[in-house]
């Protein structure tokens, strides 16, 4: 049986569309990048929602929400155990009005850095006016440690291998929601019905997606590009980072190494990672994200990646210009 599952080059991709298109912010004489449209955001907006207000957002994650949950209480009883619809743990949707994100503003990388460490998302304030309680809590607490597991085996699917665990931390795993107990076919059912990305008819055009993202990536200017940056990064004192986007993940890297270096042992309390060397790795992250600005401005970085990136955009929409549209109509309808 095939599985779709959109992919981290796939989602960066779709979202580029849709952060090229408004989303972010330009500082002052930064260009015209961040103000110019994606091709494929007409496209993109209607399929992932960048049409619709933050409200309308909410609204339509609420449903899916619903109808996901009932389909587990559903299946739940059929496998023998009691559950009821779950109805406060859906998406919440921010409309982010109040978080600037603005990558190539001096002022804001000297603050943030690449927004790893430290985020302008961590100084907005929690709504703790509706605590979370889980309604199945009493009724699982009651159930035998082997009841319990196989509570969980049912709801969620058995728990990943040694392997499966190894290859998420490669980025290699492939989720199948026939392995992913009553959510994962609840989840199938109601994704695949409201969101044509993940249905057969569109896996032909997601695929051809997924290439056009590698063909960018493959292409030669994109490596020349790349290239110029590296030397002058390394030129820099930051050499080691054969991409732009090697520097942003080596920081995630680090900072997973010590939240990995955190992680109890089995009946030990979790503490989080020594602050002391977080603190450290974000003064490093923003020295590295200031000395990467600098050679993005020096190499023209953004714009002549928007450049290739587009060229390509233009002429994977008039290859595939029926698909696209037939998309579109799909992601539109009620």
């Amino acid at each position: 049986m095939r599985t779709r599952r959109l992919t981290a080059c796939l989602a960066a991709f779709g979202a580029s569309a849709v952060v090229l298109a408004g989303c972010s912010s330009s500082p002052e004489g930064s260009g015209d990048a961040a103000e110019q449209t994606s091709p494929l955001s007409e496209y993109m907006s209607a399929v992932y929602g960048g049409d619709l207000s933050p409200e309308e957002q909410q609204a339509q994650y609420d449903e899916q929400n619903r109808q996901i949950e009932e389909m587990v209480a559903d299946c739940m009883v059929e496998q023998g155990f009691e559950y009821i619809p779950n109805t406060s743990n859906g998406t919440v949707v921010s409309s982010g009005d109040d978080v600037v994100w603005e990558p190539d503003d001096r002022e804001w990388v000297q603050q943030w850095g690449y927004g790893a460490v430290n985020s302008p998302w961590n100084d907005q304030p929690v709504d703790d006016s509706q605590e979370y309680v889980d309604p199945n809590e009493d009724y699982v607490a009651s159930l035998s440690e082997s009841e319990q597991t196989a509570f969980y085996e049912a709801l969620n699917g058995p728990s990943p291998t040694e392997e499966e665990m190894a290859a998420m931390e490669d980025g290699e795993y492939e989720y199948d929601w026939t392995t992913a107990g009553c959510y994962g076919a609840a989840q199938h059912e109601v994704y695949e019905t409201q969101d044509p990305t993940q249905s057969e008819e569109f896996a032909p055009l997601m695929d051809a997606m997924d290439e056009l993202w590698e063909t960018t990536q493959r292409d030669p200017r994109t490596a020349e590009l790349d290239a110029a940056w590296s030397a002058c990064m390394d030129a820099a004192g930051h050499g080691g980072f054969a991409t732009q986007a090697d520097a942003q993940n080596s920081v995630y890297e680090k900072q997973n190494e010590l939240y990995d270096a955190a992680a109890p042992a089995e009946g030990e309390e979790y503490v989080g990672p020594d602050q002391a060397a977080m603190d450290a790795l974000g003064e490093e992250e923003v020295e590295l994200a200031l000395a990467d600005l600098d050679c993005r401005e020096e190499t023209d970085y953004r714009q002549t990646a928007q450049d290739i990136q587009f060229e390509l955009e233009e002429q994977f929409i008039a290859d595939h210009k029926t698909e696209l549209e037939a998309l579109k109509a799909a992601s539109e309808q009620d």
